[in-house]
């Protein structure tokens, strides 16, 4: 629930704006799993709610054959103060501000090919908000931001480049991930949406001779509740980091930057 509700509040951070109510979508099968289930579901995301300080107001619930759970969330921002998925322009840099695998890892777990001190950072990392990142954000001039989720990294950064008539340059070297990732992708332990977003980026993507299927696998993997990636002028890098650091994001890193079409 923790983990969803902070997926679901990741736009709103994302487009520079703040939350202000959000609702609950549910799906749940009532007659295959207790409702203490739901209960548990439900109190992880209203955790989550009020540390972003809003109230879920109601929602919607319906039976069905696999639980889901989401909130749909409303938030406010002045129209001249949105943050896009447009506009990244030649010489930005562009910062990530979470390590990128929780799609793997979320896999391994399901077959149970991971420990619990492998899973606990990467269940921290997603029910983190990215509150703070999107509060670090309303005091620079940042060009072009998307949050990272289902569509990867380079699936999200290819639909900024494209709405932005830009290309980018991502040092791979540079991209955090989260321990044991390579591993478990060199085990075969590949999620199907990962496997989608790569096929879908590929005709886009220029990799370097050098660089692994497993870690091509990794730059495309669907990520959960992942971080915000953010196209603004280097001559904003340093100061814009070291906020990020004031804020308790040490994660935040450059991976790369925008170049002409």
């Amino acid at each position: 629930g923790a983990i969803s509700a902070a997926n679901s509040l990741s736009d709103i951070y994302a487009m520079g704006a703040r939350p202000i109510f959000a609702l609950n979508v549910v799906g749940f099968p009532t007659n295959r799993l207790p409702i203490s289930v739901l209960e548990s579901i439900l109190h992880g995301a209203l955790d989550k709610a009020s540390e972003a300080g809003i109230p879920i107001i109601g929602g919607h619930t319906v039976d069905d054959l696999e639980p889901k759970f989401g909130l749909a969330v409303s938030g406010i921002v002045s129209p001249d103060k949105i943050i896009r998925n447009t506009g990244a322009q030649a010489g930005d840099v562009l910062i990530l501000t979470k390590p990128i695998g929780t799609g793997i890892i979320s896999t391994a777990l399901k077959q149970g090919a991971v420990n619990e001190e492998t899973v606990q950072p990467v269940i921290k990392s997603m029910c983190t908000l990215n509150k703070e990142a999107g509060d670090v954000m309303r005091q620079f001039n940042i060009h072009a931001a998307t949050d990272v989720t289902g569509f990867g990294l380079l699936g999200h950064l290819l639909g900024m480049m494209k709405a932005s008539k830009t290309r980018a340059v991502v040092h791979w070297q540079k991209v955090p991930f989260f321990p044991e990732v390579l591993e478990l992708v060199t085990a075969g332990i590949v999620p199907g949406g990962t496997k989608s977003n790569f096929e879908y980026t590929s005709p886009f993507v220029e990799y370097p001779e050098e660089l692994s299927n497993a870690l091509k696998m990794m730059l495309n993997d669907a990520q959960t509740s992942g971080g915000l990636l953010i196209s603004l002028p280097v001559t904003a890098e340093q100061d814009f980091i070291k906020e990020m650091n004031n804020k308790g994001i040490m994660t935040a890193v450059s991976i790369g930057e925008v170049a002409e079409s």
